[in-house]
């Protein structure tokens, strides 16, 4: 399991891009009191991880009850994750970014919405751990540890934050593309690793 970790770790970082969501959390809270700027990083990420932590303990009933065979889940999430990378990699403004309206509206809550949905715990995040669930099924200590990775790389998520104008000093806008470039690569071989493993489970591809 321990050689999981690392794969799953990649993964769910690339996906939950904790460093691009601090650079929109930026923008997001420029003009706010610092209280609240703390405020929003210390949430955003906590209603995040509830929302995935609903998906890794009702995740495989979910599956089940849909009658979705792993196979299916593989081929299907590897192509949904192969559109991220490209979006990673060309550079594409995140589709789930609100409009000017929606941030300057009074009554809206950032750390809720686009922070904690969908940016933290969008429909790639969730598809990697329902992909990894099918291949553990009924295994609470996998689902605890992979609770576990998500903690991580939402605190990471909240470090990225909290220090998020350092960040952007640090490596400024050529620095976070290029960061987010290399992990759209990472991302589109995975992608096409999820394809060829479903294949292979459906017995499609032979192995």
């Amino acid at each position: 399991m321990v050689q999981q970790i690392i794969p799953i770790f990649l993964a769910l970082f690339i996906l939950i891009d904790p460093l691009g969501v601090s650079m929109i959390y930026l923008s997001l809270t420029a003009e706010m009191p610092l209280a609240k700027r703390r405020k929003i990083a210390l949430r955003a990420p906590l209603i995040a991880f509830i929302v995935l932590g609903l998906f890794i303990f009702l995740g495989q009933t979910i599956i089940g009850a849909l009658g979705i065979m792993p196979g299916s889940l593989y081929v299907a999430g590897g192509i949904l994750l192969f559109f991220v990378a490209t979006d990673l990699l060309f550079a594409k403004p995140k589709r789930t970014k609100t409009s000017e309206q929606e941030e300057d509206s009074p009554g809206q809550d950032v750390a809720i919405f686009p922070l904690a949905l969908p940016l933290l715990s969008g429909p790639g995040a969730i598809t990697a751990i329902l992909l990894y669930l099918s291949d553990n099924p009924h295994n609470l200590v996998f689902s605890l540890v992979l609770l576990g990775v998500v903690a991580v790389v939402l605190g990471l998520g909240v470090i990225f934050m909290l220090g998020s104008r350092f960040v952007r000093k640090v490596l400024r806008d050529t620095g976070v593309k290029v960061i987010e470039r290399i992990m759209g690569i990472l991302l589109a071989g995975m992608s096409v690793q999820f394809v060829y493993n479903g294949l292979v489970k459906l017995e499609i591809l032979p192995l």
